[in-house]
């Protein structure tokens, strides 16, 4: 009896497929990993996103402290920015997207083109360098005069700075004093199922296709809505497709989502995107770095059980957390959320700018480092949150994800002793400790399987430790 062979073109037709699909994958942008949703994937290879940077517009920056925040960053080996397209004019070298003609004021119809300049170098050197970038397009503090900053009243939408309408044509009033929180901006009302303000829609429409004309030319954006918004839905949803609609025209796939504002995961603002896996490519949930503790850590397990029957990257472009600043966190609040989402399966995590985060300090560049080479031990792909493998635990001593038998990935932040569930698991175990607060290597032991072995880090700092064969 002759065994059937398949005939030689088709045996090439399955070779000349493989190869395409291989090539195809090499070249594909980055979006959700094909064999684990919850990470992201970069020319077919995953891929996990860690990063700090100093600043939220990094675009607006002078060039060589660009390139320098840049280096120092993908020398910690950190691989990913926020960058809000705000053009708030803090530091005194911020400009505007659009051209100011003569008397001062601005001319909506016409272009910066120094602002665009500024946004494509930074496309560019992070490209380069292989830095992702989570461009969020509006920001609702730049159109606000809350707490003194007085950000609406030199603003070029502000229709006594501009040459393109008055107050009554676009509804826009003088001064906005109050939270941006209370959504009482028409900036944020104009698509057509809100007011359907065209005046104002129609160059905000302008804006967004002139930030595409730069962004779509590169493959290693990803694409936010808003910072912490407030606004109806609707917003958010019309921004989203327009964005994959101007993609789609010039034969590029997107990835976007919106950032929500409540702190807790659970509030019915953040269900807006995770309800919306058909618009919302993946979840940004940074406003969970306002939890501290077993909190931080259950509320985002709550979110990835949530999304479980339709997984997707799991974003937090800001981890709060540094000394002296206004909400009373700390450099060890911000280490700790961090290493948190790292364990619970976060897709990216950036440190925040100073003074609310460690930005990209001594101590987020430790973290980075640190994390990298856990990483290099254990692929956080590979594991999922296993706390209840750890006994004789009290909150916030200890986390721990895991491949039951293979590998266990765990973070002490203070120091403490666990035990390791280790009765299934055959021995023996390499156990390789981290010192993340200087991100160098710690000391070495071997750990036996087949009962419940005693962790403990070794000292009273933040501790990782990798568990493999």
């Amino acid at each position: 009896m002759t065994s059937a062979r398949l005939p030689i073109f088709a045996v090439s037709a399955l070779l000349l497929g493989l190869i395409a699909r291989l090539e195809a994958a090499e070249k594909a942008p980055l979006r959700p990993w094909t064999e684990n949703a919850w990470y992201w994937e970069y020319h077919g290879r995953p891929v996990l996103l860690l990063g700090g940077s100093d600043d939220d517009n990094l675009f607006q920056w002078p060039e060589d402290d660009l390139v320098k925040q840049l280096d120092r960053l993908a020398a910690a080996g950190g691989n990913v920015i926020r960058n809000t397209m705000s053009d708030r004019k803090d530091k005194g070298f911020e400009i505007y997207p659009f051209r100011q003609v003569n008397g001062g004021k601005y001319d909506l119809d016409q272009w910066n083109d120094d602002y665009w300049n500024r946004f494509e170098r930074m496309l560019r050197e992070t490209s380069r360098r292989k830095i992702f970038v989570q461009i969020e397009v509006w920001d609702r503090f730049d159109y606000a005069d809350n707490g003194g900053n007085e950000r609406w009243q030199i603003h070029p939408y502000n229709p006594k700075n501009n040459v393109n309408y008055t107050y009554e044509e676009s509804g826009f009033a003088k001064r906005y004093p109050e939270h941006p929180g209370a959504n009482k901006q028409p900036f944020f009302f104009t698509t057509p199922k809100q007011r359907n303000n065209r005046v104002v829609l129609k160059y905000q429409e302008a804006f967004v296709g002139k930030l595409l004309e730069h962004s779509l030319k590169y493959d290693h954006v990803l694409y936010c809505m808003d910072n912490e918004t407030k606004a109806e839905p609707a917003w958010g949803q019309y921004w989203a497709e327009f964005i994959k609609v101007h993609a789609a025209e010039v034969g590029k796939t997107v990835m976007v989502t919106e950032m929500w504002d409540a702190w807790d995961l659970k509030s019915e603002e953040h269900r807006r995107t995770f309800d919306h896996p058909e618009l919302y490519d993946f979840v940004d949930v940074s406003q969970n770095n306002q939890n501290k503790g077993q909190i931080h850590w259950d509320n985002f397990l709550f979110v990835r059980d949530y999304l479980s029957r339709k997984p997707r990257p799991m974003n937090t472009t800001k981890t709060y957390g540094a000394d002296g600043n206004k909400f009373g966190h700390t450099d060890q609040d911000g280490i700790e959320r961090f290493w948190r989402h790292l364990l619970a399966g976060a897709a990216s995590m950036r440190f925040h700018r100073p003074d609310s985060g460690l930005g990209l300090n001594d101590k987020a560049v430790a973290s980075i480092k640190a994390a990298r080479k856990l990483e290099s031990l254990i692929p956080l792909w590979s594991v999922e949150p296993a706390d209840e493998l750890l006994g004789d635990r009290e909150a916030n001593e200890a986390y721990l994800a895991a491949a039951p038998g293979k590998a266990y990935a765990l973070y002490f932040p203070s120091g403490g002793e666990v035990t390791l569930d280790l009765t299934k698991a055959k021995g023996p175990f390499k156990l390789r400790w981290i010192n993340i607060d200087t991100g160098q290597w710690g000391p070495e032991a071997k750990v036996e399987g087949g009962s419940k072995v005693g962790v403990s880090p070794p000292g009273k700092k933040n501790f990782a430790a990798a568990i493999i064969k």
